[in-house]
């Protein structure tokens, strides 16, 4: 069947579906030269759902420009004795489809209710930092994360596994992070030999950490201890990436780069191009290879620039950071503006239908000098100007409520409107999903100010999982493993009211082997660990603190008193390091001074640490063995969320009753501390055999060092000696 409302361009599609009782059809006829692959993706969804069950229904894709809907919404009506999907938009018509498909998959086409529905954010992305290759890094590329991962971002293959799954859960974005991209990406005709050719990877060794500014140097990073991953030329990069953004398309995903600065790795000294801010050729090239990428790429949406890590006025020594050598914000600025505001002005001058967004991060600079340099582009009508901020610093698993925008909201509100980084530097191992909790982060989100947010991580790749000893063939997509925590970020900024019945209906198709409730509630109790635990031991900063591995870097961890040369955090850093602004829990110094307040104390915290997965744990062992793999992973994922949690509970309290103790001098605090610690020392061997059941042992993280599990079990036996240390009257 064939529609045409006069001479709009509208368009419909109508699928006929029977499962496995008739054959599959499909007519579509595009009208004004419209292509729809959106609802051919959505209608091959409805169709497999629909065979499935053996079930059968006529359902009809529509878009209708004029139809009383959001871009990118969709409204699902009943029609005889089918179904009719309404899309503003093909992206609207494609969510609408998916939406039934996932109903028909869990439910049945009975559960199918009339609905309407508009996207509750713009924009809703992830966050990938990009291992292209060892000469054009990523922030994150000194980890086995992106050393395991660099081939597959040459892989056709991954890109269309990955980009299909944020398509269903409703993300329409991907920003990739590098330090410097441009030679694996374009030819810049006035800087020809820049251009690389083939993928490489540096056979190491690599030491184990590197300093945070990025800025990496030693034999593994020069070119003869590289090897060759795949032989390419500079315009097979180009014709790949144009499929992979043309791809991404197809399936309402945008791709945006954006850069830290000033960084030319790949360059190796050609034309005289330096990480000088005050170099001209540098200026130049730059500007030219910014104008060169949107010219290049037809579909790229735009891109983004952070003013930092390495814009400084004069080199440090030995590549420690010094913020008296940082450039003004001014003269930041005005690098900007000679280099990637400029390009971007070139390319648009050379395609004046071009619309583009760029992105600027308020990071080391300031947001109204920021505000006033960036005039032309903000003033410029194809261009979308708006900020990025990180919302939660490195641990969006914190507290539902953050503090770090306060100061930032009122100076860009009713002039420009900013996306948020929400980063996940918490949940790298372990299948994590706590509805309750995403849901009441989202919805706290202030609105007014917010065009969208990206999630992912900074400190590790979300590509191909690497550690899972019972593999797959080739090994899952992390947004595969992580299913359900990556589909609750992209779900919730699309639809926040999106309910835990429904994800209740998933988790019974998906594993029937167990209650879809229980399951969920016991997922939920053992994930609030992250959130809990990373609120009251606040460490903002990625190499701050990772809440899976107990550490964060070695030197910020003995910053904190700790007496492990690990980076693990010991008693010393717990009583240290206080809680999130917003978490609701008393600091253990507060605590033991008495000081008033409405929180909870840190003993009470332990206590609903405790309550929680203990039911949690209650549960998994009602379900007993089951078949399916997957299902069986992620339970003993949540076994080892709820051993985790047990260690904390034992580790706050005994931190606590070592401070009381420190305070009191009366030997049953330093009893109760020692008890309490040795406790945590037995949950922690229990954790480790746990992990490594499932888990290799030994990896290495960009931000926090080699985290070896086994190894920290000396660290969490030290915790005790610390308490038997105590003088007591």
């Amino acid at each position: 069947m064939l529609s045409k409302i006069g001479h709009k361009k509208t368009w419909s599609v109508v699928i006929t579906l029977c499962g496995m009782l008739c054959s599959w059809s499909l007519s579509a006829e595009v009208i004004a030269d419209l292509q729809v692959p959106q609802s051919q993706f959505a209608a091959s969804e409805i169709k497999a759902a629909l065979t499935a069950r053996g079930e059968r229904a006529t359902v009809t894709l529509t878009v209708d420009a004029t139809a009383a809907l959001k871009a990118e919404g969709f409204s699902i009506v009943k029609a005889g004795d089918g179904f009719t999907v309404i899309g503003k938009d093909p992206a609207g018509a494609m969510y609408g489809g998916l939406d039934v498909a996932e109903t028909i998959r869990s439910s049945g086409i009975a559960a199918i209710q009339p609905t309407q529905q508009n996207p509750h954010m713009q924009m809703r992305g992830t966050k990938f930092n990009i291992p292209l290759d060892a000469r054009t890094p990523s922030y994150t590329d000194v980890s086995d994360a992106a050393q395991k991962n660099i081939a597959e971002m040459w892989n056709m293959g991954f890109w269309k596994e990955y980009i299909d799954t944020l398509a269903k859960n409703r993300y329409n974005y991907i920003s990739l992070w590098s330090m410097h991209p441009f030679p694996s990406l374009v030819k810049v005709p006035a800087f020809p030999d820049v251009a690389l050719a083939d993928i490489k990877r540096s056979k190491g060794p690599f030491k184990e950490n590197y300093n945070l500014r990025g800025l990496w140097e030693g034999p593994e990073f020069e070119t003869q201890h590289m090897e060759t991953l795949k032989v390419m030329t500079i315009e097979e990069k180009i014709a790949f990436w144009r499929e992979v953004m043309a791809y991404g398309k197809s399936r309402n995903i945008d791709f945006y780069f954006i850069t830290w600065n000033i960084f030319t790795y790949g360059i190796d000294g050609k034309y005289g191009i330096t990480d000088d801010p005050k170099n001209t050729t540098t200026i130049d090239y730059f500007r030219q290879s910014v104008k060169e990428l949107i010219l290049t790429y037809p579909d790229l949406a735009g891109i983004g620039i952070t003013t930092g890590e390495n814009m400084e006025d004069a080199k440090p020594q030995n590549n420690v950071k010094d913020k008296s050598l940082r450039m003004s914000a001014e003269a930041k600025e005005d690098w900007m503006v000679k280099t990637y505001v400029a390009g971007t002005l070139d390319a648009l001058k050379e395609q004046p239908s071009r619309k583009l967004r760029f992105i600027h991060r308020q990071h080391e600079a300031t947001t109204e000098m920021i505000l006033d340099k960036m005039g032309t582009l903000i003033n410029h009508p194809n261009v979308d100007f708006i900020f990025s901020f990180k919302y939660a610093e490195a641990h969006v698993y914190s507290a539902t409520k953050q503090y770090k925008a306060e100061n930032f909201i009122p100076t860009i509100r009713g002039k420009v409107k900013t996306v948020w980084t929400l980063r996940n530097d918490d949940v790298y191992l372990f299948r994590w999903a706590a509805p309750d909790f995403v849901r009441e982060f989202v919805k706290g989100i202030p609105m007014d100010v917010t065009q969208g947010y990206y999630y992912g991580h900074d400190g590790f790749i979300n590509a191909r999982e690497f550690t899972q000893l019972d593999q797959e063939s080739p090994r899952q997509l992390e947004v595969q493993k992580h299913w359900l925590q990556w589909m609750l970020w992209g779900r919730f900024a699309y639809n926040p009211d999106y309910s835990n019945e429904r994800i209740v209906a998933l988790l019974n198709a998906r594993y029937p082997e167990v209650d879809g409730a229980k399951f969920l509630d016991a997922w939920q109790k053992a994930s609030l660990v992250y959130p809990r635990v990373t609120g009251f031991h606040w460490g903002s900063l990625d190499f701050m603190w990772y809440i899976e591995g107990m550490r964060g870097g070695a030197e910020y961890a003995q910053s904190k008193g700790a007496k492990t040369s690990s980076g693990f955090h010991d008693v010393e850093t717990f009583i240290k390091m206080p809680p999130h602004k917003y978490a609701g829990v008393q600091s253990i110094t507060n605590f033991i001074k008495g000081k008033a307040s409405t929180d909870m104390s840190p003993l009470a915290l332990a206590d609903l640490l405790d309550r929680d997965v203990e039911a949690a744990s209650a549960t998994v062992k009602e379900f007993g063995l089951v078949k399916n793999k997957e299902l069986r992973l992620t339970l003993d994922d949540i076994k080892i969320i709820c051993e985790m949690g047990r260690y904390y509970a034992d580790k706050i309290r005994g931190s606590t009753y070592v401070a009381m103790a420190r305070e009191s001098q009366k030997s049953a605090d330093k009893e109760q501390a020692v008890n309490a610690l040795t406790q945590a020392a037995e949950h922690y061997k229990i954790f480790v055999s746990l992990v490594t059941a499932n888990h290799v042992n030994e990896i290495w993280f960009n931000r926090v060092g080699t985290l070896n599990f086994k190894n920290q079990i000396a660290d969490a036996l030290a915790d005790i000696d610390i308490a038997r240390k105590i003088e007591v009257k």
